[in-house]
């Protein structure tokens, strides 16, 4: 399956929120690492992972919480 990989500032365009707000408020709350974004190469910059985040925005964060807990 092929990925859209987005910085914070393309994402922020696309879902119309401040890129700081994804950053201090949606990461590691709602966006979650190694689900909704990943940091290439275990370096600080963070590419987030398009189709997963859509998809959570049309079902919800607890799908894929429920998902990660029946693995």
């Amino acid at each position: 399956m092929s990925h859209t990989y987005l910085t914070t500032q393309e994402l922020s365009e696309l879902i119309k929120y401040n890129p700081r707000t994804i950053r201090n408020e949606l990461k590691d709350s709602v966006l979650i690492e190694g689900i909704h974004y990943i940091r290439p190469f275990g370096g600080r910059k963070i590419l987030y992972i398009w189709e997963e985040i859509e998809k959570d925005m049309r079902t919800g964060i607890a799908g894929s919480v429920n998902a990660m807990a029946l693995q």
